[in-house]
């Protein structure tokens, strides 16, 4: 029997039985009768995974199948709801999944956003499908950072480009100190 061992959280939704079950960190998920488990990042936040079992052939689930993380992607009917009507400060990060500072950060947008907990929402907004979105917050490069608070945007959030963790920790602490959340 193979175990999948997950570092964060992951949804598995099963094509055979309709229920979503989900399995927080640490937690170990044992799948019988599967002979190898390969997953395959294919983009930021989007996975493919390969179960094989025997000579029975393989099983493959798309990206739809599998999401890993805790950054939801949002799109322009739920940027109302999520992030100006939110009542905590709400990160927004525009990514593309062509863009590869986007998929170098990713990593430490998952790990801060699981940090931050219930100080600080992230989510995150693609770039191709929400056109609308670029164009009203004029955003030219990626990724891109905007903090909204109470509705609107905070004076002086706006980042753009690739950094380490340390410094979009420094980033975003010093954006909740002058808005005084910390």
């Amino acid at each position: 029997m193979d175990s999948i061992v997950s570092s964060s959280t992951i949804l598995i939704r099963s094509y055979l039985t309709p229920p979503v079950r989900s399995c927080s960190s640490a937690t170990s998920v044992s799948v019988k009768s599967v002979s190898s488990v390969q997953v395959t990042s294919v983009a930021a936040n989007r996975h493919l995974l390969s179960l094989s079992s025997g000579g029975r052939g393989s099983k493959k689930f798309s990206s739809s199948a599998i999401r890993c993380g805790g950054i939801k992607e949002i799109g322009e009917s739920e940027f109302s709801s999520t992030v100006l009507e939110s009542d905590r400060p709400v990160l927004v990060e525009f990514v593309a999944t062509w863009c590869g500072p986007c998929k170098l950060i990713y990593p430490a947008m998952e790990a801060l956003s699981q940090e931050y907990g219930d100080k600080l929402t992230i989510v995150k907004i693609d770039h191709d499908a929400n056109p609308k979105l670029i164009a009203d917050f004029k955003v030219y490069g990626l990724p891109h950072f905007i903090l909204f608070k109470d509705g609107k945007e905070v004076p002086g959030s706006r980042r753009e480009g690739a950094i380490t963790k340390a410094k979009l920790k420094e980033y975003i602490d010093g954006l909740l100190n002058s808005i005084s959340v910390a």
